[in-house]
């Protein structure tokens, strides 16, 4: 538990992770303008925000106490904390949040955060591991979940469920060319949002998701390089069996044949998906236990504690 109760600025970034974050005890105001213009957007969307998450107006930011300043972009951090924030605000102890690896090369580049008084706070310790981190302190958190609507796993939709947003304007990275591909070969369902662009179902609401994941037979990944996606974990959460490829964090969460299916061949997760399509039984023994180890490693009470260890020893 905190040592006390702490006012921490923030911006809407990722979604449903601001949501699992602000199930740690503090106050959490987001950074919002009047156009309402991306990481700039506040309480939005249909996530069930709670008591501790207000709203805070660009425009007033100065005027404003808080105790803690958590960035999460990289415009955030360069540009509006300068503008908005006053050099007091900007002396308050600091964090910032990566989500993502580093995109222009893989293990050359120097996070833009270098400064011995901000903590960086990595998602993944893939994550910690690829960045040149220079002289910033690190931190791992890794994921947490909290089901956003309760629903356990049936598997009688015989295909599998892909949940990317943009996949066609994400290209390789995201892994377009392999949902394509495996497309092809195996019944598929893409959800997200643009998805009706590729020829998917458009964007689910939050609280829907979970009961339209554990329908499908298996959840597929197609992501070549990214962190670790929150959609993968929370699928697991309900049962929904994963396939997906071998490369960045995943390879610590899944292991190929006990709970989920992992490769980087694409051909043998296409004979693993079609495996799962003939046998529903395989599917759900390997949903059952990805479950387990989502449950084990993911737990939402883990990531809050690990968060307010993060945040007591900053703020002390």
């Amino acid at each position: 538990m905190p040592s006390r109760r702490l006012r921490i600025l923030t911006w809407h970034v990722h979604g449903n992770y601001l949501y699992y974050l602000t199930q740690v005890p503090h106050d959490f105001y987001l950074v919002t303008d009047a156009e309402r213009t991306p990481h700039h957007t506040g309480r939005s969307g249909t996530l069930p925000w709670g008591p501790n998450v207000f709203e805070a107006p660009v425009d007033q930011l100065k005027e404003m106490p808080f105790d803690v300043v958590l960035f999460q972009s990289r415009d955030a951090w360069e540009v509006d904390q300068h503008r908005w924030l006053s050099e007091t605000q900007r002396r308050l102890p600091r964090i910032y949040l990566e989500h993502d690896p580093p995109q222009e090369h893989p293990t050359n580049t120097a996070h833009w955060v270098d400064d011995a008084s901000v903590m960086l706070v990595h998602v993944t310790a893939f994550n910690a591991l690829m960045w040149d981190n220079r002289s910033s302190p690190t931190r791992v958190v890794e994921h947490g979940v909290k089901p956003l609507a309760q629903a356990s796993y049936r598997g009688d939709t015989p295909s599998g469920i892909v949940v990317v947003n943009n996949l066609d304007r994400r290209g390789r990275r995201l892994g377009l060319d392999v949902f394509q591909r495996v497309a092809a070969e195996v019944p598929l369902s893409l959800v997200g949002m643009g998805s009706e662009r590729c020829g998917g179902e458009g964007e689910v609401p939050n609280h829907l998701l979970p009961e339209r994941v554990a329908g499908h037979r298996f959840f597929f990944n197609p992501i070549r390089y990214t962190s670790l996606g929150l959609a993968v974990i929370e699928a697991m959460m309900v049962g929904t069996p994963v396939v997906g490829l071998a490369t960045t964090e995943l390879v610590t969460v899944l292991r190929d044949g006990e709970n989920g299916l992992i490769d980087t061949r694409v051909d043998r997760l296409v004979e693993g998906m079609q495996r799962l399509l003939r046998d529903p039984d395989e599917a759900r023994r390997l949903g059952e236990a990805g479950r387990r180890t989502a449950l084990e490693r993911f737990h939402i009470d883990r990531f809050v504690a690990d968060w307010c260890r993060v945040l007591n020893d900053i703020a002390a």
